[in-house]
């Protein structure tokens, strides 16, 4: 991982090998728009039944949206005898909640909420005020199982804990020590909460940078580089503090010594530019054409120059499986989320269309982001979804242009 500091953002880019496999810039005075994960004391302005949401203001300028299935409540204030909850009834207009930002804004929609609010460590996830217990269940069974006996001793009373990938072979003692951070955590929080009923921020998420080492450092990453002092320090501190024996993982690049810039010397500033082109060229010639709209993002599959060796049928289903395997690298490079529709170039065999398909999925399954990937239509279309969390790499670094409206063409005036 190369982490780059300019005065206005930090960019983070994830290589495996040489190849970069995702590009994320978080940007410096930004209490608007990078928000997720951070708990606010929030307003509800106003519920709307029709759509089963409520608008609630956080203390920034837009409001966030809070949907029906997001909403907490007391069983006892409200009357569920008719089966079906409407928002109406569990929550009103005026009244303070406490809420979590789960995906930032997007364009024109407003950040969502939730009321289930969670707080994320390094091996454990606290869920205040709640009985659930969980293990992840990307964990082995005999995993599971060893956990499923420690996790009753390190459960706080009030809260429910959920236990994460990264606790493999953790200690009883080192996650006992995570869940009690992160209880008192809460407690601040809690305390902060009660001070005033103003909408405001009452607890920040850690610098993107630390974020992303929480969610993903593990044995796999050879080493983190970071040219910026400052950042470098707030990292290895963390790192220091949850996982020790990665610590000397995380590297100083000092821009004063090195001959070359941390993004030049690892070809990210080459690979940027190439994953913002709207064509990408497949290893045998081939080709994806990469076009995003208001509704989905369209991927189109062409042979190019794959003229292939035996016949058709053949040529096509190796150009699709290529094909399989960058769409998913570009999904999760340029962090496209939404709805997706794949147009693979058709092919007869039925055999040849579960293949690609397949393919698909297995190249997906890298992906920690979640995705859902339907069978290739009559059309020879394959629809998917993958979250939407944040604004996708092509926004973050750019702005819509000023004079087309990001169309893309003038209009004649004159006809």
């Amino acid at each position: 991982m190369c982490v780059h500091t300019t005065t206005d953002a930090t960019h983070i880019a994830t290589l495996e090998g040489r190849s970069m496999v995702e590009y994320r810039v978080a940007k410096k005075a930004d209490e608007v728009s990078q928000i997720d994960g951070n708990i606010y004391v929030g307003r509800i302005q106003n519920v709307l039944p029709g759509m089963e949401l409520a608008f609630v203001d956080i203390g920034i300028p837009k409001n966030a949206v809070l949907y029906r299935g997001d909403v907490s409540f007391d069983e006892e204030d409200v009357d569920t005898r008719s089966g079906d909850r409407r928002i109406e009834e569990m929550i009103r207009a005026g009244q303070t909640i406490v809420c979590q930002v789960t995906k930032n804004a997007i364009g024109a929609k407003g950040a969502r909420l939730t009321q289930e609010v969670s707080l994320p460590g390094r091996f454990a996830v606290l869920v205040p005020n709640s009985a659930t217990v969980g293990i992840s269940k990307r964990l082995p069974d005999g995993e599971r199982r060893r956990l499923r006996k420690i996790i009753d001793d390190v459960k706080p009373e009030r809260h429910g804990i959920i236990i994460r990938t990264a606790a493999e072979g953790v200690s009883a003692e080192d996650l006992s020590r995570d869940v009690t951070s992160l209880a008192e955590k809460w407690d601040a929080i809690e305390s902060e909460v009660k001070r005033s009923n103003q909408p405001r921020l009452v607890y920040r998420d850690l610098d993107l940078a630390v974020r992303i080492l929480r969610e993903e450092l593990n044995d796999e990453y050879r080493g983190i580089l970071i040219d910026d002092r400052d950042l470098f320090d707030k990292v290895r501190d963390y790192v220091m503090a949850v996982n020790p024996e990665l610590a000397d993982r995380i590297e100083y690049y000092d821009r004063a010594v090195e001959d070359l810039p941390l993004f030049e010397r690892y070809f990210v500033h080459e690979q940027l530019h190439r994953a913002l082109d709207r064509k990408v060229f497949l290893p045998s010639g081939g080709s994806l054409i990469i076009e995003r709209t208001e509704a989905l993002t369209v991927v189109d599959v062409n042979t190019g120059k794959n003229v292939g060796k035996t016949n058709l049928e053949e040529t096509v289903f190796r150009n699709n499986l290529e094909a399989a395997e960058e769409v998913a690298r570009q999904l999760r490079l340029r962090d496209i989320g939404g709805i997706i529709v794949i147009d693979f170039i058709d092919m007869e065999a039925k055999a040849n269309r579960e293949a690609v398909t397949s393919a698909l999925r297995q190249a997906l399954s890298r992906d920690k982001t979640r995705t859902q990937v339907f069978d290739i239509s009559e059309l020879g279309l394959v629809e998917m979804t993958r979250k939407r969390v944040n604004e996708g790499l092509l926004e973050s670094v750019s702005n819509v242009c000023t004079v087309c409206d990001g169309r893309g063409f003038l209009l004649e005036a004159g006809l």
